[in-house]
């Protein structure tokens, strides 16, 4: 379909990338991945045809359709979102046009022959029309928005209204709509709750067109795609299969290209001391020269490269707060006549890792900015535990940073008494380097802001985490340096994420946030769905009928939204704390033993990791049994555990059950 043979770019004398070829075939989905800044925007715009190759060649059909979803759009302002949605397919807003002036030239017409003539090529346009889905475009476009998270309401306002979010979701609901030959998606999954994210992943792997992708999502890139292109170093590297496939691959690859190197950089050692003992010698010099003339011819292996230089921290270890790091009693918010929440209560202890999750608009942003402080309350209260010290992190950057100030300088405002020298290697860790430090931060790319603030959060030296979509603008190395810094922070966590590999690796339970009502659930993302999800579709279900003018049954929570009966709140909230308090004692010993056993498996793990252990047979055979019986009681307690979380929600569920029968 597309070949792309040897092409280069240069931007000034920096060399984006050299020598790149490659062939996309139809119905292939192919993710590309690489560095912020690695050219893969570069690539796609070559693809497009917007920019040329310094070298090199793109060959394509004359035909092909291509459909781009860059990473910013400026949306049509005099239409409304279905019509823009729908205003996709030129050769069918032709054909349509010559229909109507055909049809009201026909009105007019009274020569016979010419009305004949005009039927016949009527009813060529119809057929054409027909063909390209012009009848059902309509319905197929409401589909596609509803799938991206629109309701029936939005679908009439103009589209200059929408927020920049929602821009990306009408931009990609237009280029799925007219079903190109071949669709290069900038990053799709920036603007998408889960759910939507979800429907678009089902939706491109039914699709005929082939894909070309950028995506840091590492779910969204195993689930979609089923090659890998790899910009790195100025080098494009292809691998079978999806993102988990790739790291396996790569690994093996790296392997054996240090292995080979290594062998031949030892054989051309042992030909040059060769030389250097013959050479000189009369009866052995000609022998040299051949080994000189072989070491001429040989084909140099490269040495292993040690990749793009990865931002490295670890959060400092923070003061220990409070046991209740929040606790929100009948909290209301309202943004004038609109209503947010209404009544929520909700308890946030120490060493809680909560994701908050739902749809777009139910309220994440706006419960973790009354929990830093950022917003207030409308009614109700929320209390901040003892000694409680929060770091907010923004969804945008822009929100937290000044703009006309340099990066040392935004460090330095809450550095303390920090020299200029820590301060630059802490900079360093991110990788502002140099008189990068001088950059100022209106000309940062979202990459850079957002390490920019990580930065300050480590400075601040919080115990509570506050992070709004902390992984946008990262790539997926940082993303990973992320997880591994948060998974060893001791402290408490509350963040909004859509990447469902880093709410898996860092979450241990999920708050879902769903018209005006929030609910805790033990577990990570995956749990939440295997277990929790089917319970709560049918409510979800509800909602989104709300939403499109649809009835629904009255919350039956209602009775906690009267702000002048908080003692009767207290009194239920003791109740509900006597009951729940045995099995909450029981969780907490089992995690302690899990804890402890996972500590075991660690150590169990690193001793038969080490060479040296191995010299004792036995020894070796006593750790393997010990390895076994550990990991067979780690199975153990994490299934007594769930059955206790398990028990520990249906208390909950049953006494709010019968005090809303009672009230």
């Amino acid at each position: 379909m597309i070949t792309v043979q040897g092409i280069s770019k240069f931007f000034g004398s920096r060399e984006l990338f050299k020598d790149v070829s490659f062939h996309l075939r139809p119905a292939e989905r192919i993710g590309l991945i690489g560095s912020n800044g690695a050219g893969k925007t570069t690539l796609f715009q070559i693809l497009t045809g917007s920019i040329q190759p310094d070298t090199g060649s793109v060959t394509a059909p004359r035909n092909l359709s291509i459909g781009y979803l860059p990473q910013q759009w400026i949306p049509c302002r005099d239409k409304t979102v279905l019509a823009h949605a729908i205003d996709v397919h030129s050769q069918l807003n032709d054909l349509q046009s010559e229909l109507r002036s055909l049809q009201q030239a026909l009105e007019r017409e009274k020569d016979p022959e010419s009305i004949g003539d005009a039927v016949l090529r009527q009813a060529a346009l119809l057929e054409k029309i027909e063909h390209l889905g012009g009848y059902d475009i309509e319905s197929r476009a409401a589909k596609i928005l509803a799938g991206l998270g629109f309701d029936t309401s939005q679908l009439h306002q103009p589209a200059a209204s929408l927020s920049g979010g929602w821009i990306m979701r009408l931009e990609l609901s237009r280029l799925l709509l007219s079903e190109p030959d071949l669709l290069l998606l900038d990053e799709p999954t920036n603007h998408l709750d889960l759910e939507s994210l979800m429907w678009l992943e089902q939706y491109l792997l039914t699709t005929s067109s082939a894909i070309l992708l950028v995506s840091h999502d590492r779910s969204f890139l195993n689930k979609v795609v089923q090659r890998i292109f790899e910009l790195e170093l100025g080098h494009l590297h292809e691998y079978s299969g999806n993102y988990d496939s790739y790291l396996e691959e790569k690994a093996v690859r790296q392997e054996i290209h240090a292995a080979s190197y290594k062998n031949q950089q030892d054989r051309i050692r042992q030909v040059e001391r060769f030389i250097e003992r013959n050479r000189y010698r009369k009866s052995t010099a000609s022998r040299a020269q051949s080994r000189i003339r072989m070491l001429d011819k040989m084909d140099r292996i490269e040495a292993p490269s040690a990749g793009l230089e990865q931002i490295h921290f670890d959060f400092p270890e923070p003061p220990r707060s409070g046991k209740r790091v929040f606790e929100l009693s009948g909290v209301h918010k309202s943004y004038g006549n609109c209503s947010v929440y209404s009544g929520i209560d909700l308890v946030i202890e120490r060493g809680d890792r909560i994701a908050f999750i739902g749809e777009n608009g139910a309220g994440k942003s706006t419960l973790l900015k009354m929990l830093a402080g950022v917003e207030s309350v409308s009614g109700g209260d929320l209390t901040v535990g003892l000694k409680v010290v929060s770091g907010y992190y923004a969804q945008h950057q822009w929100e937290q940073l000044h703009s006309e100030w340099t990066v040392i300088g935004e460090v330095s405002s809450i550095a303390g008494d920090m020299t200029q020298t820590r301060l630059r290697g802490l900079l360093g860790a991110f990788l502002f380097k140099g008189e990068e430090v001088m950059k100022k931060v209106s000309v940062l790319s979202g990459g850079e802001k957002a390490r920019l603030i990580l930065c300050k959060l480590l400075l601040q030296r919080p115990n509570v985490l506050l992070l709004d979509e902390p992984t946008n603008h990262l790539d997926i190395p940082s993303r990973v340096v992320l997880e591994k810094a948060l998974e060893n922070f001791p402290g408490t966590i509350c963040f909004i994420s859509h990447d469902r590999h880093f709410i898996n690796a860092v979450a241990n339970r999920v708050l879902f946030v769903n018209a005006g009502r929030v609910r805790l659930f033990p577990g990570n993302y995956d749990d939440f769905l295997n277990i929790w999800a089917k319970s709560l579709e049918a409510e979800s279900t509800g909602c989104r009928e709300e939403r499109s003018g649809v009835s629904r049954p009255p919350s039956t929570s209602g009775f906690r939204n009267d702000r002048h009966d908080r003692r009767a709140r207290a009194e239920l909230r003791n109740e509900l704390y006597r009951l729940k308090r045995p099995l909450q004692q029981s969780l907490e010993e089992l995690e302690t033993e899990l804890e402890a056993a996972h500590h075991l498996l660690d150590s169990l793990n690193n001793r038969l990791a080490d060479p040296a252990t191995y010299r004792n047979g036995g020894e070796v055979q006593n750790l393997r049994n010990s390895h076994r019986l550990c990991t067979e009681k780690i199975r153990q307690l994490t299934g007594e555990w769930e059955v206790f979380a398990l028990r520990l929600e249906a208390v909950e569920e049953e006494f709010w059950k019968e005090r809303e029968k009672v009230i």
